[in-house]
């Protein structure tokens, strides 16, 4: 396992997208919070989540996050690589979830950087669109209990996205059709589900990924999400294990 670590870890970090899609989905996630900050004016309702609304980038950087998880194994198929790495390491379930853990440590680490970067954008920009004590609202400060759990779970988010993207582009093998599948997956359901009514809608949003899985950066009205944050975390997490272990059903049963 050590080996094929470090195999996989060398593939990754010399691929010249890798550093490209982890700094370019921590600036979009926090240039899209920017965005969103400056155009936001509050100037009596007091029902705004400051934090919801400082890390609102990620729902737009996860897609950079989708694409790195499918080019972590699709560029291996396209150029034929993928036989030589499975000549090399026979153990093609370790070759997966070396590939994995990288992707994994990666993209948390950027996504932890990008979440920190939208809650200071937050702190610096909100106040001056309403949201300050002076109208109810207290400033974002990550020794707040829920926004501390809300930061950890816009980490984890970006993270379990890229996973489930690794394992969706190991079944699939192609890149334009893998990155399709995962988009589709990600955005589609929360539009279906504006076009049926309750209690449909609301199980919709329960299982699906990106609904279920952005319920953590809630910090306020927990009662009125269709799932709590850590629940819809672990929804999207086992999206993530299903769609890995479909990936290394069939990494096993084929060819390369």
């Amino acid at each position: 396992m050590i080996d094929a670590l470090r195999a996989e870890w060398t593939k990754l970090r010399t691929l010249a997208s890798t550093a490209w899609l982890l700094i370019g989905a921590a600036v979009l996630t926090v240039a899209v919070s920017a965005g969103i900050a400056a155009t936001t004016h509050v100037s009596s309702d007091r029902g705004q989540d400051p934090t919801k609304l400082a890390l609102t980038g990620i729902t737009l950087g996860q897609a950079v996050v989708a694409v790195l998880g499918v080019l972590a194994v699709s560029e291996e198929y396209g150029n034929g690589m993928i036989r030589l790495t499975l000549t090399a390491m026979p153990r093609r379930v370790v070759v997966l979830a070396a590939k994995a853990v990288n992707v994994a440590c990666l993209t948390l680490l950027a996504g932890l950087l990008a979440v920190a970067g939208c809650l200071l954008i937050g702190r610096l920009m909100l106040p001056g669109a309403g949201l300050d004590p002076a109208h109810g609202y207290a400033l974002i400060s990550i020794s707040h209990g829920p926004t501390l759990r809300a930061a950890a779970c816009g980490g984890l988010y970006l993270m379990l996205i890229a996973l489930l993207a690794l394992g969706v582009a190991t079944a699939i093998r192609e890149t334009a059709v893998s990155i399709g599948a995962v988009l589709a997956l990600l955005y589609l359901p929360p539009i279906l589900a504006q076009a049926v009514a309750d209690p449909l809608r609301r199980h919709l949003e329960q299982i699906a990924p990106m609904t279920a899985g952005l319920a953590g950066q809630a910090t306020t009205n927990l009662s009125s999400l269709p799932i709590a944050p850590w629940a819809g975390l672990g929804v999207l997490g086992g999206w993530a294990v299903a769609a890995l272990f479909i990936a290394g059903l069939l990494l096993r049963r084929r060819d390369a």
